[in-house]
């Protein structure tokens, strides 16, 4: 069977999270023969927010979507790039006044559409438009003969998430969650064929509180004293979630984990440099 490979990269936090993508993607893309690279930035900048320069970097190393979640505006710098380019959305149940695309269709590799969105959840989130009419209305936009389509689920409740799972289930392609920066080991195919995991987990530093130094969290947390929660750096990992798609039923045949450490990036970069 042929089938396109895709990588979904789980939060990027700050600069250890944007150098393990930048080091780690152009040998990955040859390693594990990914078509596409998708990844959520919504921290990639200092921890909070995405800037044009760093769009520019993972758009070099090798990410062909963007998508965001409730941090989307945290840097209002990002405001043109949300604007002017089509292979980053923010979330799509925010306002419809809101800056930015709701959907995108990119090409992968061999040039199979592919829609992408994000959505985020309700429970412990700020408030916001229902999940699942969301979910349904913007599906309905997206050309009928896109048949891959990705959802990144933006949620803190792993219930809320695997209720998404089986909403779309045989709808879309994948639906993976991200936010809490922990990778879940529920990585499935659900019976109808959607790719499903409640958090592909984080990209950056996992000697941290969920990718913030521990000392500044510890501190605020026993004292109530204010700190600022700059982020770690040690222990830097790329985790997310590879997925194999049947580009002719847009139904996921394969799902699995991916974690590359700091020890595996000299071989993905000599595989990199190779092919330069």
């Amino acid at each position: 069977m042929i089938f396109l490979r895709f990588l979904f990269i789980g939060d990027i936090v700050g600069r250890p999270g944007r150098d393990m993508v930048t080091k780690a993607v152009p040998g990955l893309i040859i390693r594990d023969n990914l078509d596409l690279v998708i990844a959520n930035a919504e921290n990639a900048a200092g921890g909070s927010g995405l800037t044009p320069a760093i769009y520019r970097q993972l758009v070099k190393a090798g990410v062909d979507a963007i998508t965001l979640g409730d941090h989307v505006y945290r840097r209002k710098e990002i405001f043109s790039v949300l604007k002017n380019k089509e292979n980053i959305v923010r979330p799509a149940n925010l306002p419809d006044e809101a800056v930015g695309r709701r959907w995108v269709v990119v090409d992968a590799r061999d040039g199979t559409p592919v829609a992408v969105l994000c959505i985020l959840g309700q429970l412990f989130m700020r408030p916001i438009d229902t999940p699942w009419r969301t979910a349904e209305q913007t599906l309905a936009e997206v050309p009928a003969d896109v048949r891959v389509r990705f959802l990144d689920f933006h949620v803190e409740a792993t219930s809320e998430a695997q209720l998404m799972g089986r909403f779309l289930d045989g709808k879309v392609s994948a639906v993976l969650g991200t936010h809490t920066h922990v990778p879940t080991a529920d990585e499935c195919i659900l019976p109808e064929g959607t790719a499903f995991q409640c958090d592909v987990g984080m990209t950056g530093p996992y000697e941290s509180i969920i990718g913030r130094r521990i000392d500044r969290v510890m501190e605020t947390t026993l004292t109530a004293n204010p700190t600022q929660f700059e982020v770690a750096s040690a222990d830097c990992r790329l985790c997310g979630t590879i997925v194999d798609v049947d580009p002719t039923s847009g139904l996921a045949t394969s799902i699995q984990r991916l974690c590359i450490t700091e020890d595996d990036l000299p071989e993905l970069e000599s595989l990199a440099a190779k092919k330069t």
